[in-house]
């Protein structure tokens, strides 16, 4: 049911005022008003005001906007009061179940493959194996340690075939008769949008507005688009408002000013505490040894260390992921996801929840370094690259390896792109499916990657400037039918899915 406006604003305030009182932000502010209380400007009879007037000049009212803006950003808008709690996280029970089950096959994959190998999901590491860690911190990648007995968790095909099997129960054998003729492989009734709504919500890119990435290319003066572009974008980094530099990124992001962009949407700032919070995350990881740690290591060795572009941040690769790894604060993230973060037991003491600790909520997906390279070209500082990283996931990337019916889930994207190609080229999405080589087949691994590790980087960043200009993944399935329709002509002639890939 939908709240009337004036109380769901209200519990939008609530809830947003009770999540930035335990943030540093808050303490800042009380830090700074206390300052304020010996400048001379500030009058005792005039006391909320000249304090209020103060943070306005002093830049503080600015952090407190983008830190609303950035709660506004991630969190879903307040279900009704009495709607049950895993409502908030997916509202169709059958969504929940299918979460429910997939997430026991992945633990239940890893559990096996601690018996089989006989190692603990934790331990902690022998005093001197942490030193010898601490000592080569920077140079993980020079270890050759044998990993042919780990095996990835899942593929993205095993993923891809439980989304085909998803169905509504209330819909029998499919008899809503508009979606009886959906051809495609995904066979749940979600509404998707069609091409007008995207035209709407997608406005900035319209074929008559400027785009970086293609408008400031050789046949264009670049004085006329890029040029206006870069001054636009530093005045909205000069003004430091999240919101602005949201809607200045949808027409892409000039190379020097993205790093500074994305991390002013992202609400990033890289405060002495935030490095502190990295350190302490780092000393966990020399501190105790995940299975999950093997698996990461052979992911980076079998993806980065083959890849001319990623290969020279192997080292960054294993510090954001191994830190990520023990991250409990991205456990916050499941209060809106579909996923519910893995547990795992002591030894001996299943079931028994003291015994119970959350194993980390990243180990189901065998593609993560995929979604940190890239930003590795933007980010230096170990500590920021790993902020942004977390940012991003918990905004976006969970989204694509989760069962779940929002729109920018992994299931929505898969009808939507299935949808936009039955709809706009129906000869060639029949010709495909007719020789075996259903669409998404192919272009599902492109989505569930956002792409990264398919496009070269330069236009990888300025697709996920789309993401970030307008908080949401479809873009990514758009850009799939878009590809397909760029290359109909050679499809229409492909006989089999090997020669269709």
């Amino acid at each position: 049911a939908m709240l009337d406006p004036d109380s769901g604003l209200s519990l939008t305030i609530a809830r947003i005022v009770q999540r930035l009182q335990g943030s540093s932000l808050h303490s800042q502010l009380e830090r700074q008003a206390r300052v304020s209380l010996h400048k001379p400007e500030i009058k005792l009879e005039s006391l909320k005001e000249d304090i209020k007037g103060f943070l306005k000049t002093s830049g503080w009212e600015k952090k407190l906007q983008n830190a609303v803006y950035s709660e506004l950003s991630v969190f879903p808008s307040p279900c009704h009061p009495a709607a049950p709690p895993e409502h908030m996280k997916e509202p169709l029970a059958y969504m929940r179940k299918a979460q429910g089950s997939w997430e026991k096959r992945i633990l239940k994959s890893l559990n096996s493959m601690c018996t089989e190998l006989s190692i603990p999901l934790a331990q902690k590491r022998p005093v001197s194996e942490q030193k010898e860690l601490l000592n080569k911190w920077n140079e993980m990648g020079t270890d050759e340690p044998d990993l042919s007995l780990f095996r990835p968790v899942y593929a993205p095909k095993d993923f891809l075939e439980v989304l085909m099997n998803l169905r509504n129960p209330n819909y029998e054998n499919g008899e809503q008769p508009s979606f009886r003729n959906h051809l495609g492989l995904i066979q749940v009734p979600l509404k998707v949008k069609d091409i007008p709504e995207l035209k709407e919500d997608f406005s900035e890119l319209g074929l008559n507005i400027g785009q970086l990435g293609i408008d400031d290319s050789a046949q264009v003066p670049p004085e006329f688009f890029e040029n206006e572009h870069v001054c636009v974008g530093q005045k909205v980094l000069a003004e430091q408002d999240s919101a602005a530099a949201q809607q200045y990124v949808r027409q892409g992001c000039p190379t020097a000013l993205r790093a500074d962009l994305w991390a002013l949407i992202l609400n990033i700032s890289n405060q002495p505490e935030d490095i502190l919070y990295y350190e302490q995350l780092k000393s966990n990881v020399i501190q105790h040894d995940l299975l999950v740690d093997s698996l990461i290591y052979k992911d980076v060795k079998l993806t980065a260390s083959n890849d001319d572009y990623y290969f020279v941040f192997e080292d960054y690769l294993y510090q954001v992921l191994l830190c990520f790894s023990r991250d409990t604060s991205v456990l916050e993230h499941f209060t809106y996801s579909s996923a519910t973060p893995p547990k795992s037991y002591i030894r001996g003491k299943v079931g028994m929840e003291e015994y119970a600790v959350f194993y980390p909520p990243n180990v189901n997906y065998n593609s993560f370094i995929l979604s940190v390279a890239p930003l590795c070209f933007l980010y230096h500082e170990p500590s920021k690259l790993y902020q942004i990283f977390r940012e991003m996931y918990v905004r976006f990337f969970f989204r694509l390896h989760s069962i779940s019916s929002h729109p920018s889930g992994i299931v929505s994207l898969c009808l939507l792109f299935e949808t936009l190609l039955q709809t706009h080229l129906p000869q060639l999405f029949y010709h495909l499916r007719e020789i075996g080589a259903q669409p998404l087949r192919i272009s599902f691994k492109w989505m569930v990657r956002a792409f990264s590790g398919y496009l070269a980087t330069d236009q990888l960043l300025l697709l996920w400037d789309r993401i970030l200009g307008y908080n949401s993944l479809e873009i990514l399935a758009v850009l799939a039918a878009a590809v397909f329709a760029f290359r109909a002509v050679n499809l229409m002639e492909v006989t089999s899915l090997a020669a269709a890939e």
